[in-house]
């Protein structure tokens, strides 16, 4: 089993290409200039035939003058600099805002306790034929009577902990890391307001279940959050023993989210659902040091994800055939994106990674990027709600403009809106801080 550390790459530029075409160009570089040595030295009247000096020299000499060209352009991104201001501008604002967890509010609808997550499932209405009975489905239809305090609490957290891990991270200042730092405790330490370790009561329908696998999804906003917690190990406003503590409430989830009814019905989802489940269950592994789960992660997405979810167009006929044919299709894509630039190492990158008919990441996003540049010319019907909202600065684009050296890419990502005050927005769009995510 590998053990070593995620791919290192320089401080605002990206990561190198497949080093499978790097090797392949530097090779047929070396061979032609080898080949012109060759012609030149057999030939009395080239001065290449003259010079006094080693045919091993001239060699290295030619090997020297070719290493330069045969190495791809970089794109060089200061994802630092880009970020800065607006960074800046949204930790200062949070510096002064209390924690709030799901112990702030509760619902007499909920099963569970006052440390229990709970949500109820969006598309789910009142039967008009039976008000008080069973809730009946209107897919892509959010029921706006829903209790959803405990989400917006979770999606808080995740707006407010990235935001000052990353100002932190660019500044240094302990103020960020310490604020961060208090959101975490009352989360994941406090006896009084933490959440308990599972999403045993997420997305209930009235009348039909307590909860459901679905409702793991909701701890998508968990993913940045974790990756902050990564960064924070470096600061000193967190202790070993708060550390210790926050670990632990990660590796209770992965347990219950790796061997519950729920956690076993979401991995074996079909669409965004079970993407959304190896997307977290990597990132908590990465975070919790759990090799045995990150290396099953890896296997998920080349033997179950990519085979039964990617068309050979790059589409994801599970979300085309939904109300919001658009806004799935980029949701999943972050979420694929996501697993790719957690899990990829040198030794296994699965942005590269393709199935035998070349079913793969660069296809995805070959089908999808022509319609975030112009959604206009998006195939499909409109999403029956919040179509106008999207496409945001999708992480998709810039972990895939990395990854394959596709400017491009970063510079439509440039482009896009960075946040949104839409709450259906920043519900779906759960990676909103990429210096987080670079080094």
């Amino acid at each position: 089993m590998w053990r070593g550390s995620l791919p290192r790459v320089q401080r605002g530029q990206a990561a190198l290409p497949d080093l499978r075409d790097f090797h392949t160009r530097l090779f047929r570089s070396l061979v032609g200039r080898l080949q012109v040595i060759r012609h030149h030295t057999r030939s009395n009247s080239s001065w290449l035939g003259r010079v006094a000096c080693p045919r091993p020299f001239l060699i290295l000499l030619f090997i020297l003058l070719g290493w330069k060209s045969a190495i791809p352009q970089q794109p060089i991104l200061n994802i630092a600099a880009i970020d800065r201001a607006r960074i800046l501008r949204a930790a200062n604002q949070y510096l002064s805002e209390q924690p709030i967890t799901i112990t702030a509010s509760s619902s007499a609808r909920s099963a569970g306790g006052l440390h229990d997550f709970f949500s109820e499932a969006d598309y789910w209405w009142p039967d008009p034929k039976d008000p008080t009975g069973p809730y009946i489905q209107r897919d892509g239809m959010s029921n706006p009577d829903n209790f959803v305090e405990h989400r917006r609490a979770l999606m808080r957290l995740s707006v407010q902990v990235p935001a000052l891990v990353a100002a932190w991270k660019l500044t240094r200042e302990k103020r960020y890391a310490t604020q961060a730092v208090s959101h975490l405790r009352a989360w994941f330490i406090d006896e009084r307001t933490r959440m308990n370790p599972n999403l045993q009561y997420a997305q209930a329908i009235h009348g039909r279940t307590t909860g459901r696998g679905t409702g793991i999804i909701d701890t998508i906003h968990l993913v940045e959050v974790a990756r902050a917690i990564e960064i924070l190990k470096h600061s000193s406003a967190l202790s070993a023993t708060e550390l210790g503590a926050i670990t632990q409430w990660f590796k209770d989830y992965l347990a219950w989210m790796t061997t519950s009814k729920n956690g076993i019905e979401e991995r074996d989802a079909k669409n965004n659902h079970g993407t959304c489940w190896v997307m977290q269950v990597a990132e908590f592994a990465r975070l919790t040091g759990n090799q045995e789960l990150l290396e099953y992660c890896r296997d998920r997405f080349k033997t179950v994800l990519l085979p039964n979810q990617l068309a050979a167009d790059g589409s994801f006929p599970q979300e085309l055939r939904r109300t919001k044919p658009y806004g799935y299709s980029l949701f999943n894509l972050e979420a694929m994106a996501a697993v790719c630039q957690i899990l990829s190492t040198p030794q296994d990158n699965l942005w590269t990674f393709e199935l035998p008919d070349g079913r793969g990441m660069r296809k995805a996003l070959s089908y999808m990027a022509p319609y975030i540049r112009d959604k206009k010319s998006w195939p499909l019907a409109k999403d029956v709600m919040y179509d106008d909202q999207w496409p945001m600065r999708q992480s998709s684009l810039f972990f895939a403009g990395l990854a394959f050296n596709r400017p491009d890419y970063i510079d439509l990502w440039k482009k896009l809106p960075a946040d949104s005050n839409v709450e259906e927005v920043i519900r779906n769009f759960f990676i909103r801080q990429p210096v987080l995510w670079v080094n």
